[in-house]
């Protein structure tokens, strides 16, 4: 039998907060299985074998007990289910997703939405772009397409912050789900004052699609369903468009490329590449098994480093770095296997397609007067925590 993954008590939740780069690149290179016990978990940092896990479901489970999810969500949601149980309930939510429903319903009204939210910004003034915009415009966009647009901007992005915070609350401290409990109480009236608006007048929403089905799925999970794309569909975006627009402002030769070619896309691509913005993942080991040699039994819970399998030297040259022209760029911030996120066209086209374009159309000269400025905060969920930009 081989012996278990190395355990590393050195590591902590703060550091992986302020900047975990550093020390998955030690992981990679000295220890690309290792038993983290400020976590929990044993962290998985390879490109291969967080892909390898994501793939095997019926070997790595996403119903982890050991989760806070369960509690912050006061539910358990499609995230922590597998199978025939987890295709039901996202696939309750699909239609709201189509191909056709984003080109014909999401795509104008995010235009209209990214027009209304970039004229209110001022010219010739430095802006902190995280709450003046990226924030606010990801909230909104959101709750039209969950059909809970009565949530004003602030109430979205609070109850995310929530949801993310007390999900990601390993040390499973109380304050955290004060909050979470806080939130699910404000989003259960909405959802019940919105249910009858949207029997009496239909829609392509997240929330009206799934009320109206011929064989709903019960009104606890319709409502877990929301939860998580709130918690999950305002940061990715938000933290995207933030992560995006330093890459590009820092390395304005890519920039003007970027520009030349409309390669908004690209750009896209590669921003959630280089910070990942739901950095991990946890899955429970169902059976015995082995990860390079290294023992991992039944009922451990293994943790997907999305951000460090995003920077595998394997994968990538200069992985640390913001390079727009890759050769090739197969990241996992989107997750892969049955649980690849349902968002990810919608993020896409109303960051790289939408907001992208349109703020460097508006402001042909923007810059970041200090980069050293910018802060970046997140282990489970990773971004810029401000972006002071000189519009102009």
């Amino acid at each position: 039998m081989a012996d278990l993954a190395p355990l590393d008590e050195t590591i902590t939740l703060d550091r992986l907060d302020r900047d975990p780069f550093p020390i998955y690149r030690r992981l990679r290179a000295e220890a690309p299985v290792i038993r983290v016990k400020a976590a929990g978990r044993t962290f998985l940092t390879k490109a291969a074998d967080t892909k390898f896990v994501k793939d095997n479901p019926g070997l790595f489970s996403s119903d982890d007990p050991n989760t806070p999810m369960k509690r912050a969500f006061r539910a358990h949601t499609l995230m922590r289910k597998d199978g025939e149980a987890h295709q039901r309930e996202r696939m309750a939510m699909a239609p709201a997703f189509s191909p056709k429903v984003i080109t014909q319903d999401w795509i104008p009204a995010f235009e209209k939405i990214a027009e209304e939210y970039v004229s209110r910004l001022p010219r010739g003034e430095v802006v902190d772009l995280f709450p003046a915009l990226a924030g606010p415009y990801a909230a909104r966009t959101l709750a039209v397409l969950l059909g809970i647009e009565d949530a004003s901007d602030e109430e979205m992005q609070r109850w995310s912050q929530h949801l993310i915070d007390g999900a990601g609350n390993f040390g499973w401290r109380d304050e955290p789900f004060e909050r979470t409990d806080r939130a699910n109480d404000e989003m259960d009236a909405l959802f019940d004052r919105l249910q009858d608006v949207h029997r009496a007048k239909p829609n392509n929403s997240a929330l009206s699609v799934m009320v109206n089905a011929d064989d709903p799925i019960p009104q606890s999970q319709i409502y877990s369903n929301i939860k998580i794309a709130i918690g999950g569909g305002i940061n990715e975006p938000r933290d995207a468009l933030n992560t995006i627009l330093f890459g590009l402002l820092t390395n304005p030769d890519q920039l003007d490329e970027v520009r030349g070619n409309d390669d908004w896309d690209k750009a896209f691509e590669e921003g959630v590449r280089w910070v990942a913005p739901i950095s991990v993942s946890s899955r429970l080991v169902t059976e015995d098994t082995e990860i390079r040699g290294c023992a991992v039994p039944k009922g451990d819970t293994v943790m997907t480093i999305q951000a460090s399998a995003n920077r595998d030297e394997d994968l990538y040259e200069r992985g640390e770095e913001f390079i727009v022209y890759r050769d090739k760029n197969p990241h996992q911030s989107f997750g892969n296997g049955p649980h690849f996120c349902q968002g990810t066209h919608v993020a896409r086209r109303s960051v790289g397609r939408v907001m992208l374009p349109l703020l460097f159309d508006r402001f042909p000269n923007m810059s970041l007067p200090d980069p050293d400025a910018v802060i970046w905060r997140g282990f489970g969920f990773r971004g810029p925590v401000n972006l002071p930009v000189l519009l102009q």
